[in-house]
């Protein structure tokens, strides 16, 4: 290498692990950058704010494409919920890896720990997941590096391994003390930032995927707001909760493939239909939006309805909350 600097590229979550795991190589001297990929399921910003508190670059970059190709159909499956960790880690080491030959870095790496999660970071899981990367042996774990195989770059001389660390099992006071030794005081607690892993969103993404065959990055972002109701098989409504919500689906909708409904003359709920329903599926939730106000349930009121060819009004009856369709 003679006296070019040797260039590593991280993979980053922006908690404690990644953290140090950056900083550890920093201090060997080596060209730190991060990466961190976002989809609808995970976002940077907690790794921008460990980019800002330790100086280490990072590059943001949306893989939401890809990642949901990946998500329909995962080699292993998925976790409890709908969470694909190993296909997860290999694709985004594929990635992070077309990235490091394309810009010139040397290895990528990431603040992964030998025996932290159960499932995905187990020996075997850590291997599998090199190999489906295509990246064997160009991927480094600087916090369980000594109690894993030596790899390209330590043999070579670019890392230093006896700098490195021999961390392994779901403990964490070994990182809290490295962490202390280091100085840094500011890191987020360890909890999951991934929504596949909570159980309410992950029903209603299994619900989506069966019964959408293309899905748009806006239809997965749907699913974090209001009250979902599966009217039928081909038919599901979004409620709005708060204003909130309301705002939010209504942002959503920014390609207005859904009619919008909300309730005349009084505070209702935002109500998203498709453009495809049927009008007796369009009446029904102008019904469940009535629901959801003040309005006596044997009276009528008026629903206003909005869609691409204009706007009309609907004079229901409010139908009880919960006594259409399935609760998502």
């Amino acid at each position: 290498m003679g006296n070019q600097k040797v260039k590593a590229l991280g993979l980053c979550s922006g908690g404690l692990d990644s953290i140090l795991a950056g900083i550890l190589l920093a201090r060997q001297g080596i060209d730190v950058t991060w990466i961190s990929f976002e989809t609808p399921f995970f976002n940077g910003d907690k790794a921008e704010i460990a980019a800002r508190q330790t100086g280490i670059p990072l590059i943001r970059k949306d893989i939401s494409d890809v990642y949901l190709a990946m998500l329909r159909n995962p080699r292993l499956g998925y976790g409890k919920n709908m969470n694909p960790c190993r296909d997860c880690h290999s694709l985004m080491f594929r990635l992070a890896g077309q990235m490091m030959e394309n810009e010139g870095y040397d290895f990528i790496f990431s603040g992964e720990v030998m025996g932290q999660r159960p499932l995905s970071q187990t020996r075997q899981a850590l291997r599998y997941v090199e190999k489906q990367s295509g990246y064997d042996g160009k991927i480094l774990r600087p916090l369980s590096a000594r109690v894993l195989p030596e790899t390209d770059m330590e043999k070579s001389g670019l890392v230093d391994r006896l700098a490195l660390m021999d961390f392994s099992g779901r403990s964490r006071k070994p990182q809290m003390e490295l962490a202390r030794v280091m100085g840094i005081t500011k890191y987020p607690s360890p909890a999951g930032g991934c929504l596949l892993t909570d159980t309410n969103f992950s029903r209603r993404l299994k619900d989506l995927f069966d019964h959408d065959e293309e899905l748009r990055v806006n239809d997965i972002h749907l699913l974090k707001f209001g009250r979902h109701i599966r009217l039928s098989e081909g038919m599901k409504i979004v409620v709005g909760r708060t204003k909130w919500d309301n705002q939010s689906i209504l942002a959503l909708n920014d390609d207005h493939r859904y009619l919008e409904l909300d309730a005349v003359g009084m505070g209702s709920p935002t109500v998203l239909v498709p453009q495809m329903a049927s009008p007796e599926e369009v009446k029904t939730a102008a019904s469940i939006c009535l629901g959801y106000t003040k309005t006596p349930r044997d009276e009528s009121a008026q629903v206003c309805v909005r869609g691409r060819q204009g706007s009309e009004i609907l004079s229901v009856k409010p139908i009880e909350p919960g006594c259409r369709g399935e609760m998502l």
